[in-house]
């Protein structure tokens, strides 16, 4: 059985949203990032981490997409052209939304207040809209990303949009808030979300 370690409200969501999906069993221990819980598998103090067998795997997009690949699940195929498809927008989306997110964060409440630089968010909050412009001319006719499979980057930008709502970054582009909606209605989310209370 796997164990995720990784409060919910966290990228931890990516990694017990996937599990949900793929119908696997899972302990899921809510530790906060840089607890002794979480340092002693990750020295860097970052959730989420995935216990298997006694070893510890980090990054939710290493994770996810291990997961996705044992599984033969929400992923193509590696060595194949629609696998470079896939991997190339998860490599977009963590560019473009997920390193702006983040950086929003950390200049709100990860580093140190001496060191946190409040105006940043505008440029920030430009780039993530920017992007989604870019974003919606990859999308396929649906109801995924790519098509009609879901795929591991599904699972990345609905977090992000998640995070999004939270950070008070908008969400423009009325394709991808279609999108957003309908992806966050899926069960599989539903339940992780619950975990977040």
């Amino acid at each position: 059985m796997y164990t995720v370690i990784g409060r919910a409200n966290s990228r931890a969501t990516r990694v017990l949203w996937m599990l949900e999906e793929l119908g696997q069993p899972y302990d899921h221990v809510p530790a906060a990032p840089r607890s002794e819980g979480v340092v002693s598998f990750n020295p860097a103090g970052k959730v989420p981490v995935l216990i298997e067998d006694g070893t510890p795997i980090t990054d939710s997009t290493a994770i996810i997409q291990y997961l996705a690949d044992k599984h033969g699940a929400l992923t193509y195929p590696a060595g194949t052209l629609d696998r470079a498809r896939q991997d190339s927008l998860t490599q977009f989306l963590l560019d473009e939304f997920d390193a702006a997110l983040w950086m929003a964060a950390r200049h709100s409440f990860v580093l140190p207040e001496e060191l946190r630089q409040s105006a940043i968010k505008s440029s920030l909050i430009w780039e993530f809209t920017n992007s989604q412009k870019t974003l919606v001319n990859r999308m396929s006719d649906g109801p995924f990303l790519m098509g009609a499979q879901m795929t591991v980057p599904d699972i990345i930008l609905t977090h992000c949009g998640i995070w999004a709502r939270v950070a008070k970054f908008p969400v423009q582009e009325p394709r991808l808030s279609d999108y957003l909606e309908a992806m966050m209605a899926r069960p599989a989310l539903q339940t992780v979300l619950t975990k977040m209370g």
